[in-house]
């Protein structure tokens, strides 16, 4: 791969995603242990006290999700990442040396807020340092470590539980604090997104971190990366005219308001196609079809593993492929496992153990398929929302979508188990139609953006555009940035790394921008 340094980068601010996957995970299995039950609440740990440490981390996260864009676009992306590694330290620490539920659970918060602020950042850090032809396989990489997070968390937790005493509980939730202080220390040595140094002015620096993460070794693509650079200073330029940064601006604008239900629209997707529910309440579910409790944790480490497997096939081709067609089988594929699933539950009773043993196999099988379909749109959902959005509003848009994804996590997770005892299987059901509808939400109104560079995808909402608003009183009209027609030959290839010769542009050695740039407002 010639974009090693950009891959690397992505990979290691995902060490934030593999913390995000690695405590959702562990807790379920910690606060199952014996040594814990019997510290905090012998006979049993009440629900009270279940509930506090389970809701405390999604409610953090909900938080920091929201806090997340006013530190990236004052100070950046890395300064976001590096509050939340130090925050998922601070957590980590408290929950392993937890002496009370209120340390805990106390702990638990401040992780989730440490989460929220790096889900909401890290695809958006990705998507602005990678080069369009595999930015969705780097943007990727949040949905991939979450899962390889899952896996370890499942894993650690099985192997704890073959011990005794504290350890079993203690160690696995200590454990986070390595990646974390990996991921404190380590960001300050990947370079700050591009997007972000131009949109604050710091153009040479944009240049420079621009040139060194896309660049290949033998330097034949120098012209497509003052084509990008092009494209940023003119979609920056043209956005600072009519982009207004407050929150009433953005969720009140047909234009940004259109974007903000594509990037939410997808995040509830996730939440609503029922992956969180087997997720978090699988071992209850295959004790429904008969199986015993160690059966019952093995299978969803099994789980775990395929899910990992399945992320890494999808993540090779899908810039190839394209987000909608990934989407489509996605949805289509999980309503139907989820219809085979209650169908076969509610006619056959699996506690009994004369019931078909192929109808058995049949039904766990259908939780693996599921897993498969799950896999396209656990990508595109972190991928999509940060590529529909411009620079100035990109970190907003994306924290709102993630506050989405959190906070109907915490809705699922609290009506779940009273769904399951109420309904049964029958609540499977409400996932078959939530994914089946969501089909044609995206035949309809999802656009495509794969193959695209972030300024390319603007020309995909064009239409959508609403009127500019006009000028207050004293405000300083300036001229039109050049037309992008005169920066991007038509025949060229947006993919190609090896464009035509572009007219518009500045030396790469002068390192200067157009003179429209360099003018002050007055002057203009």
């Amino acid at each position: 791969m010639v974009f090693i340094l950009v891959t690397f980068c992505c990979a290691f601010a995902g060490l934030g995603s593999f913390l995000s996957g690695y405590d959702s995970g562990v807790i379920s299995s910690s606060i199952e242990q014996d040594a814990f039950i019997e510290r905090f609440g012998s006979p049993k740990l009440s629900d009270a006290a279940s509930g506090g440490i389970i809701s405390s981390y999604t409610g953090g996260a909900i938080v920091g999700s929201l806090l997340a864009p006013y530190i990236s676009d004052s100070h950046g992306r890395r300064m976001v990442i590096f509050i939340g590694g130090f925050l998922a330290t601070l957590g980590a620490a408290l929950q392993g040396g937890a002496v009370s539920i209120a340390m805990l659970i106390a702990g638990r918060l401040i992780a989730g807020l440490a989460i929220g602020l790096m889900s909401a950042t890290i695809p958006v850090y990705c998507s602005e340092i990678a080069p369009p032809r595999i930015r969705g396989l780097l943007a990727s990489m949040q949905q991939w470590m979450i899962g390889v997070g899952i896996m370890a968390a499942q894993w650690v937790g099985y192997g704890c539980s073959l011990r005794t005493g504290e350890f079993t509980w203690r160690f696995p939730l200590s454990l986070q604090t390595a990646p974390a202080l990996i991921l404190a220390c380590g960001i300050w040595f990947l370079p700050e997104s591009p997007r972000w140094l131009i949109e604050t002015g710091k153009e040479q620096a944009g240049r420079s971190v621009l040139t060194r993460l896309h660049l290949n070794r033998d330097a034949t693509n120098n012209q497509f990366i003052e084509h990008e650079l092009n494209q940023i200073y003119e979609s920056i330029y043209h956005k600072q005219q009519s982009v207004v940064r407050s929150w009433r601006h953005i969720l009140l604008s047909k234009q940004w308001r259109y974007r903000i239900l594509l990037a939410c629209g997808l995040q509830a997707f996730t939440q609503t196609s029922g992956a969180n529910v087997i997720q978090n309440y699988g071992p209850r579910i295959y004790k429904s079809l008969g199986l015993s409790t160690s059966t019952s944790f093995m299978m969803i480490g099994i789980w775990c593993v395929l899910a990992v497997l399945w992320n890494t096939i999808f993540m090779l081709f899908i810039d190839k492929v394209g987000r909608r067609k990934l989407l489509i089988p996605s949805l289509l594929g999980m309503g139907a496992a989820m219809c085979v699933e209650a169908t076969l539950a509610r006619y056959i009773d699996f506690s009994d153990s004369e019931a078909n043993r192929d109808a058995l196999r049949a039904a766990i099988a259908m939780f693996f398929v599921f897993s498969f379909f799950f896999t396209g749109l656990g990508l595109i959902s972190w991928i999509y929302q940060s590529e529909i959005f411009p620079t100035a509003i990109r970190a907003r848009g994306s924290s709102v979508a993630t506050a989405t994804n959190w906070s109907l996590n915490l809705i699922f997770a609290q009506c779940s188990p009273v769904a399951l005892t109420r309904i049964g299987s029958n609540y499977f059901y409400c996932f078959v139609g939530f994914n089946w509808a969501a089909v044609f939400l995206v035949w309809f109104w999802y656009p495509e953006t794969a193959g695209r560079s972030l300024e390319e995808v603007e020309e995909v909402f064009k239409e959508e555009k609403d009127e500019q608003p006009e000028p207050t009183t004293g405000e300083v009209i300036r001229e039109r940035a050049p037309s992008r027609l005169h920066v991007k030959d038509k025949s060229m290839d947006p993919l190609s790394m090896h464009p035509t010769t572009t007219t518009g542009s500045w030396s790469s050695k002068s390192g200067s921008s157009p003179k429209l740039w360099n003018k002050k407002p007055e002057e203009a």
